[in-house]
């Protein structure tokens, strides 16, 4: 399979995906019990206010309405208007995309910086002390909540060290940067200890492949077939898992930028749950949905890259 056909193949199994995801989402936030014009008047409005203001919004519609209306407005990418901001939600989450991008993409390397070198340590020495301390200390990491870990980060670099912010975003690009340390090394404080277990594996798998005791026998030393071999095959798995992952990723960086009050999509979809705007809940949940389709997409284009086998396959 070529990659254009690869792609649309996959372009088209996204559309029921989506269209699966707005269902569901529209269908929760219209079961939860309150009315969000009641919390936007702040309860301060009279009967006939509040059935005008619904009206304005189209929430007297049928739920069949109001479905159709947000779908085929998605499809043109208009999203709806935010009840509270009075703002076109495509506006609103575009504002706030690129720093939650910002975030994962620093997240992930940090991560595989984190998990790297432990995994070649742990492998090359499977069985021995270090290797259980390691695998051990990847247990409690993965085991540890999020915004616990985040609290303690936030004490140690942010306050006690002050070392980097506990908050805000910057004005510069650099400024966003030193900004984003605590949150992304938060968030691969929790994503590491998955990288290291797959990465273990897979140098393990590799390291006892046939291949490999060929090399071996003419004479490659350990770092050349470590480096040439085993890494390169390891960074399938690697990219897959990050891929797979990338749902948990985000819901870990909802909890890690509402705690660094980081204006991200993640402090965004709390702050919207918390005034029931429909408009901007639905329109963010369209977004992970995309973001998580679009990042398993070139993580497969990426193993496609690195190994022929996967594209011939």
């Amino acid at each position: 399979m070529n990659v254009v056909s690869f792609i649309a193949s996959r372009l088209l199994q996204m559309v029921p995906v989506l269209i699966g995801v707005s269902i569901v989402v529209f269908l929760a936030i219209h079961m939860v019990p309150g009315d969000p014009v009641e919390l936007m008047m702040h309860g301060r409005a009279t009967p006939e206010g509040l059935a005008a203001a619904r009206a304005e919004l189209g929430l007297d519609q049928p739920l069949l309405v109001q479905y159709w209306n947000f779908i085929s407005g998605a499809v043109v990418g208009d999203l709806g208007t935010s009840i509270v901001q009075k703002a076109p939600v495509s506006e609103v989450v575009g504002e706030r995309i690129l720093p939650t991008v910002l975030l994962l993409v620093m997240s992930s390397i940090f991560a595989i910086a984190l998990a790297l070198p432990l995994a070649i340590v742990s492998a090359r020495r499977a069985d021995q002390p270090i290797d259980h301390a390691i695998r051990l200390g990847g247990m409690i990491g993965f085991a540890m909540p999020p915004f616990w870990i985040g609290i303690v980060v936030m004490l140690t670099f942010g306050i006690w060290l002050d070392w980097f912010p506990i908050s805000g975003y910057g004005r510069t690009f650099w400024a966003h940067v030193y900004h984003l340390v605590l949150p992304s090394f938060t968030v691969a404080l929790f994503l590491a200890p998955i990288l290291l277990q797959s990465l273990r594996a897979a140098i393990l798998d590799v390291m006892t492949a046939d291949y490999i005791e060929v090399a071996r026998a003419k004479g490659l030393s350990e770092r050349r077939i470590l480096v040439k071999h085993a890494l390169r095959n390891a960074l399938i798995p690697v990219t897959t898992i990050l891929a797979v992952n990338i749902g948990w990723l985000l819901s870990g960086a909802v909890v890690v930028e509402y705690l660094f009050s980081f204006p991200g999509l993640g402090s965004l979809l709390v702050r919207a749950a918390g005034q029931r705007d429909y408009a901007v809940i639905q329109g963010l949940s369209v977004t992970f949905a995309v973001l998580v389709l679009v990042v398993n997409l070139i993580a497969d284009l990426a193993c496609m890259a690195i190994d022929k086998r996967v594209a011939r396959a």
